[in-house]
């Protein structure tokens, strides 16, 4: 149930409006490097998937990305060094990757140096996702050259969007991928059967 385009994302309506930097940045067929700074299951990293799913013609750019995904709690400098070198090989045949970098608070500062270089010649785009503030965990030189977007806490209303799209969705939901029939709401006036009590010895 992940989203697959930014339509698809529930809550943080805050950053998707038509007019957002993203909607913008979609519209040009350009991707600025990013930070996402939310707490868990925000969706820092199904928005930044969903980014390279919402161009709304793809063939229309001369310019084509690729997604890179690395953990800092998984990988190290030798991973780094790997991702940074595809970006430049694939920066000569027209393809840009986006390397997406989440938890990447947890990378010391001289991993977060290596980005710079690569950052500035226009190799990557650089997205990374931190549930920590950027101001004291991201160095200053990579915080100057990534947007901030924060992501708030989902609200109850969008968990309900959320479980009601998992029952219900026509592609992907429980009703076409098990051929159960649509769940049906409880009715308000529904008698709750009520547990029996625990017994405490």
């Amino acid at each position: 149930m992940r989203p697959r385009t930014l339509d698809d994302v529930v809550g943080q309506d805050h950053l998707l409006a038509p007019n957002s930097l993203l909607r913008s940045a979609l519209h040009r067929h350009r991707i600025p490097s990013i930070l996402f700074w939310g707490p868990p299951g925000t969706g820092k990293s199904s928005i930044a998937k969903a980014i390279l799913n919402s161009f709304a013609n793809p063939s229309s750019s001369s310019t084509t990305y690729r997604f890179v995904s690395l953990s800092a709690v998984m990988y190290g400098v030798k991973d780094v060094r790997d991702a940074i070198d595809e970006a430049r090989r694939s920066k000569t045949k027209n393809k840009r990757i986006v390397l997406f970098v989440d938890e990447v608070h947890r990378f010391n500062k001289a991993q977060q140096d290596s980005f710079l270089p690569i950052i500035e010649d226009g190799s990557i785009v650089f997205i990374g996702a931190t549930t920590e503030n950027p101001s004291f965990h991201i160095i200053t030189p990579l915080l100057s050259r990534c947007t901030t977007l924060v992501l708030h806490a989902l609200e109850p209303n969008h968990s309900a969007q959320l479980l009601r799209r998992a029952a219900d969705d026509s592609r992907v939901g429980l009703t076409p991928s098990i051929g159960m029939r649509p769940v049906q709401p409880l009715e308000p006036h529904c008698n709750w059967v009520r547990p029996a009590p625990f017994i405490w010895f």
